[in-house]
């Protein structure tokens, strides 16, 4: 998917059918919290509480040995530690797949020749606008890593059998990361192996 393509998709998935407008509760460095006055199918006009945020990418990094990298990650919010995939926050006049080149680079330490839409999906669609767009990531070279202060990683690479057990048996709960492997598995699947 081009970088318009991925674009497009987004403000056609993310935009609302405003009705009344918008009052902002809070204004943050990530997140914009408010009120928006918005039309249901139905033609009732309604007020929804609705959590703005640019999106996000991830992704799912396979090495030649068909092992996955997973980020062992201090959440405080989630209270404690989460495994993931690398992932981050679309930055301002950034696309999707640049974001998630970014985001293997600093979080993982390493970059990938080959590159493969997994497709989206809604974090938590009844409140929250975020868009996390997955990507397949092969022929991978190490780099130098780019943790900022905030971040508490710790990068690990396990079999991706041993990754899909996790799923399985609730190891694993972070809902990026149990999407993108069982989307990746599906791809590599059907014949797009390692």
């Amino acid at each position: 998917m081009s970088t318009h393509e991925e674009e497009t998709a987004a403000a056609t998935v993310a935009e609302p059918a405003a009705a009344g407008g918008r009052r902002t509760v809070f204004r943050g460095k990530v997140v914009d919290v408010g009120v928006e006055t918005v039309r249901l199918p139905t033609g009732r006009d309604v007020e929804l509480e609705v959590i703005r945020h640019p999106g996000g990418a991830a992704a799912v990094a396979i090495d030649d040995r068909r092992r996955v990298c997973l980020l062992r990650q201090y959440r405080y919010v989630a209270g404690g530690w989460l495994w993931e995939l690398p992932a981050g926050k679309i930055d301002p006049g950034e696309g999707p797949s640049s974001t998630a080149e970014r985001e293997l680079a600093e979080e993982a330490g390493v970059v990938a020749a080959s590159w493969e839409p997994l497709g989206l999906l809604h974090s938590s669609p009844g409140v929250f606008a975020e868009i996390i767009y997955l990507y397949l990531a092969r022929g991978l070279s190490e780099v130098d890593l780019g943790h900022e202060g905030d971040e508490v990683i710790e990068v690990h690479w396990l079999p991706m059998t041993d990754a899909l057990a996790w799923c399985d048996d609730g190891t694993i709960t972070d809902a990026k990361t149990l999407i993108g492997l069982y989307r990746a598995d599906a791809l590599l699947r059907a014949g797009n192996g390692c």
